[in-house]
């Protein structure tokens, strides 16, 4: 077998489990795929015999790559235009899905628990990522961090503290996600208010992300009042075009819809976070075609 054979053989069985590291890192799957390309480069230019933990030293170089990105990534989202929201992570919406192996998937892709990722240190999420969410031990986050095993307990610590009530409680089973999108396209076709608010939650919030290049709330609308008042003005100025196709997806981990445009090309996508009682508490949309393109 070759040399170039056996490198491949050593990287490949990590490429998934790394690209799931990076975007929980950068919120961006483009940037995560590219990180671990750069890590693939790395990997290809070392002595890989004589490694005796692949997972670790690829961990390690895609976790420093992706702290470097981090650096460059903050400056930017200090002048991002309106809300941030992560690159959209779709899935289909399958029938057959089991909702406790759905809900174990989802659980750390949740739009709600990537925003409170943002608001960590870079360190803080490293270290409570590869720990918490990828099972790495303290000895291999210190060497990926260049921190002693206990700076990076506590740097754990402090992120688990932050992000204690951030994960999604209620996640619908798919059948129960359809119902739902169904009566959410329906109010909103309608234009019917009273139709729509019963949808929602009181303390309901609306996010959307355009990133300052297409038509989008620049600020956080919450209450039912104001978001239903959003909603159905954008809706009665914005209607979809003749020939818009509406895609019920899982979008991390919650129910969705994928929105494209007659030529195909994918307008926003609508990300619904609900309570026990299937009252919508959340919409998130991303309408930055910047985050769309690989969709």
């Amino acid at each position: 077998m070759s040399t170039a054979v056996d490198t491949a053989l050593g990287f490949e069985p990590h490429r998934a489990w790394l690209r799931g590291l990076a975007y929980r890192m950068l919120g961006s799957q483009a940037e995560a795929e590219d990180a671990v390309q750069d890590a693939w480069l790395r990997w290809n230019g070392a002595d890989v015999a004589a490694v005796q933990n692949p997972r670790a030293f690829l961990a390690q170089t895609v976790t420093r790559l992706c702290l470097d990105r981090l650096k460059s990534a903050q400056a930017q989202r200090e002048h991002y235009v309106g809300p941030w929201l992560p690159e959209p992570m779709v899935e289909t919406l399958a029938a057959g899905d089991d909702p406790a192996l759905a809900a174990e998937r989802a659980a750390d892709v949740s739009v709600a628990f990537m925003l409170a990722l943002e608001r960590l240190s870079p360190l803080e999420r490293a270290a409570f990522l590869l720990h918490d969410v990828f099972d790495c031990d303290f000895a291999e986050i210190a060497e990926a961090l260049g921190r002693s095993p206990a700076a990076c307990r506590q740097l754990a610590t402090r992120a688990r503290e932050q992000l204690r009530s951030e994960r999604p409680r209620f996640r619908p089973r798919a059948d129960e996600a359809r119902r739902l999108l169904d009566a959410f396209e329906q109010a909103i076709a309608s234009g019917d208010a009273t139709r729509f608010k019963a949808l929602l939650a009181d303390d309901v919030r609306f996010v959307s992300d355009g990133g300052g290049r297409i038509a989008a709330a620049r600020i956080v609308v919450e209450g039912l009042e104001r978001v239903t008042k959003t909603w159905l003005g954008f809706a009665g100025k914005h209607p979809p075009p003749p020939g818009t196709g509406f895609e019920r997806m899982r979008i991390n981990g919650l129910p969705g819809l994928v929105v494209r445009g007659p030529d195909g090309v994918v307008i926003q996508t609508v990300a619904i976070e609900t309570d026990a009682r299937q009252h919508i508490t959340a919409f998130y949309v991303v309408r930055n075609p910047e985050k769309l393109r690989g969709l």
